[in-house]
């Protein structure tokens, strides 16, 4: 699907030589993958704290369920 995206071409260029991309496809797809699980991370730990833990509960018996 091409996009046309008006970005700063400096920007962009430092990022390709410091992630060795030998594109400028490739380092805006890594960009992108990067700040998904930056803030798929950032969504867990705001749950730190809100879910209780159990001691006694066997996970994995769980995972031999599955």
């Amino acid at each position: 699907m091409p996009t046309n995206l008006n970005l700063d071409d400096k920007l962009i260029e430092r990022a390709r030589r410091v992630g060795n991309h030998k594109t400028k496809k490739e380092a805006v797809t890594a960009a992108l993958r990067e700040y998904i699980q930056h803030r798929q991370r950032l969504r867990v730990l705001k749950m730190a704290g809100r879910v209780d833990y159990v001691p006694s509960h066997d996970y994995k018996a769980e995972r031999k369920k599955r």
